[in-house]
């Protein structure tokens, strides 16, 4: 254990001297800031809510906190595609250039046993994906809080559900952080990098399909078909699947029932996403440090 945490802290230094933290930090606040402003124009020239023209009837506020609602929703799905991004990118080559350039091969001729290098920069990326997702996404629940307690003078809005959502969108950031550490055991930089953003793409992709399948195609038939296609993708990259349980969950009922929102689903997924999502993170790991294992250096 001592030596994951050494690998870990050697990993952390690394990605400090290359400014990743600080390349993270920057862009991260810059994307929060302009959420915020364009939040803060949209809110303060509502119908109602602000505290010049207040929501007369309840109705009337059902539609500005379902709007509010789908702002706050927009702004983290747009975060949990950054998170995700930087999940792949962040580890792309932490294995597969150390390999190339002969570090690892250095590493490994120590007593150290290559199973503690993976999964100390398992632990050293996770940690820094970790604390982009916090200022990415919780910049934007913040933001969201901030704005709306502004605007209205009243309590800030926050979205419901949201401490079942927000550790989902994390899940899915660990999953194709795991992806891409797995593939740069086997395969180079490159390779690994379009193999990664391949099967982010194909979990996207399959799940709007789902969604939008079920909404266009006629008959019971056809629905039937692009929700068990959703599935498939489902279990073979979850991530998609994790993020529209998430926005169900944070989701007001009515909005739910009624498919008020772009984030809707028809069929949401159901909870035993998460424990397949888990489990497949934890498979994906340990053909990774088996790969990594067998690997010529």
């Amino acid at each position: 254990m001592l030596t994951v945490l050494t690998i870990a802290g050697v990993t952390l230094r690394e990605a400090r001297r290359r400014r990743l933290l600080a390349a993270g930090v920057v862009l991260g606040m810059a994307f929060v800031f302009l959420y915020g402003l364009g939040l803060s124009l949209i809110v303060s020239h509502a119908p109602c809510g602000p505290r010049s023209r207040p929501c007369k009837t309840p109705f009337e506020l059902m539609q500005y906190r379902t709007a509010l609602n789908m702002l706050t929703l927009a702004g983290l799905y747009v975060a949990n595609f950054l998170t995700l991004i930087t999940a792949v990118l962040l580890p792309v080559d932490t294995i597969s250039g150390e390999i190339a350039s002969g570090v690892t091969q250095t590493l490994a001729s120590k007593p150290i046993r290559r199973a503690e290098i993976v999964l100390g920069k398992w632990a050293a990326y996770w940690t820094l994906v970790a604390g982009y997702f916090c200022l990415t996404v919780g910049g934007v629940v913040g933001m969201a809080w901030a704005v709306s307690a502004f605007v209205t003078g009243g309590p800030g809005f926050v979205p419901p559900g949201i401490a079942r959502g927000l550790p989902l969108i994390l899940l899915e950031a660990t999953i194709m952080l795991t992806v891409s550490i797995a593939g740069g055991t086997r395969f180079s930089t490159i390779t690994n990098g379009i193999i990664a953003f391949g099967i982010f793409g194909l979990g996207f992709l399959g799940g709007w399909v789902e969604q939008f399948g079920q909404l266009l195609v006629q008959g019971q038939a056809g629905r039937d078909v692009v929700r068990d296609i959703g599935t498939v993708v489902s279990l073979i990259i979850p991530t998609d699947a994790l993020w529209r349980r998430a926005a169900y969950h944070m989701m007001p009922p009515i909005a739910r029932e009624l498919a008020l929102t772009p984030f809707t689903s028809m069929s949401p997924p159901s909870g035993a996403i998460v424990l397949w999502a888990v489990g497949y993170a934890v498979v994906v790991l340990v053909i990774g440090l088996r790969q990594f294992e067998q690997r010529a250096l």
